[in-house]
């Protein structure tokens, strides 16, 4: 059994000492950002939002740590992928189990974004074995950020004659996916909640921006 994923009372009416499960703190979350606190590290239309408000997940979010977990939805390799993409896309993703957290929420989502973020997965182990003749999780860090920051670049415009190319279209398209899944369960953690700015005693009125580099723009 893991142990529990536990933060420390960020409010002053919570009470001195307490704590907070993975559920309270992203209660409190969608709180701020229901009270008009920016939260514009994911699109307001993407699928992670209204999962965040499914209590009963969240709680199942408490067992992620435990040493004989396995995914639901997810496939090996497709946990692996998702892994390695998500520690370069936004750095401490490993520690934060964001990938287990991804396949938790999948578990209770539609058959539709589950295979629309198998399909962004395969598409950047596709591009990967077309430049490196590697899958991602194999690739050396110089070469994951030169395929994410082609991939995170907003796709060539048309020309006057109609026929501009949009190499990386579809695979923006897959970034944005991806990065919305992994930005929504990094920052739902007590990583990601500290680094956005809660403290053990307060929170901020409003969020600053994600200050990673890799994929946010």
């Amino acid at each position: 059994m893991g142990t529990k994923s536990v933060l420390p009372v960020i409010n002053e009416e919570a009470g001195m000492g307490g704590q907070l499960t993975r559920r309270e703190m992203v209660g409190r979350l969608l709180a701020a950002a229901g009270a008009g606190t920016a939260w514009r590290l994911v699109a307001a239309s993407h699928p992670i939002h209204e999962l965040l408000k499914n209590e009963t997940v969240l709680d199942e979010a408490e067992k992620l740590g435990a040493a004989d977990w396995r995914p639901l939805v997810l496939n090996a390799q497709q946990d692996e992928t998702l892994s390695a993409l998500s520690e370069r896309i936004v750095p401490g993703s490993t520690k934060a189990e964001v990938d287990r957290f991804i396949d938790l929420l999948l578990s209770v989502d539609s058959a539709e974004h589950r295979q629309k973020l198998a399909e962004s997965l395969a598409a950047f182990e596709a591009e990967s074995q077309k430049r490196f003749g590697k899958r991602f999780p194999s690739l050396d860090a110089s070469q994951q950020n030169m395929l994410l920051t082609d991939a995170s670049a907003h796709p060539a415009k048309e020309n006057s004659s109609g026929s501009a190319e949009r190499e990386n279209q579809g695979l923006h398209k897959d970034f944005e996916n991806l990065k919305g899944w992994i930005s929504g369960a990094y920052y739902s953690s007590e990583l990601g909640m500290r680094e956005l700015g809660w403290k053990p005693d307060r929170v901020f009125a409003s969020f600053p921006g994600c200050e990673h580099p890799e994929g946010h723009s």
